[in-house]
């Protein structure tokens, strides 16, 4: 489980217009629907294909737990996909995103300065384009520890720098033991 690309997901899953299928036949025929085929989606699932039918035909109701995750998550991922496009575009360009978080948080600075790690709970809105490096290397593939370094930046710009109005001297800042974090755009 991936803290920053999951909360990252779930921002951009706030700006659905309709919900996603609830039921496992209407989740079925709507996989079956993207991918052209119940053989694809027996594959991605790692069901059989016949099982994949029966789901589409309603034979099936409810899905084992494991399943039902897989389901519902690979749904999630295909699941307006304009929307989405739109809403990270939004971000990107003009709104921004929010960042809410409680973790351990200190800096690197010149001596002198009390640069003692705490835990601080935080709730910031980040430039557009803060958004567009965290969206971009999402898509990209980066690991949560990139997306964490990143938002680290992010946050020693706009929260510990005040986009250049203080601590100018700041060299880096530490983002760790992260109990809480959500994104909102």
């Amino acid at each position: 489980m991936s803290l920053f690309g999951d909360g990252l997901e779930a921002a951009v899953q706030k700006a659905f217009t309709r919900p996603a299928p609830r039921s496992a036949g209407a989740q079925m025929r709507y996989l079956v629907k993207q991918l052209k085929s119940t053989k694809a989606v027996a594959q991605m699932l790692r069901i059989s294909q016949r099982t994949v039918e029966r789901y589409v035909k309603n034979q099936i109701k409810k899905p084992r737990p494991d399943l039902a995750a897989r389901l519902e998550g690979e749904v999630k991922k295909r699941w307006q996909p304009q929307i989405r496009a739109k809403a990270r575009q939004r971000a990107a360009t003009t709104d921004g995103i929010v960042i809410d978080t409680r973790a351990r948080m200190g800096y690197t600075a010149p001596i002198g300065s009390t640069d003692q790690d705490r835990i601080r709970h935080l709730t910031v809105a980040l430039p557009p384009q803060h958004a567009a490096r965290l969206f971009d290397a999402h898509q990209a593939g980066a690991t949560d520890q990139q997306l964490q370094d990143i938002t680290a930046e992010a946050l020693k710009e706009v929260y510990f720098q005040d986009s250049g109005r203080r601590a100018g001297s700041l060299e880096e800042v530490r983002f760790t033991d992260i109990e809480h974090l959500e994104f909102d755009l």
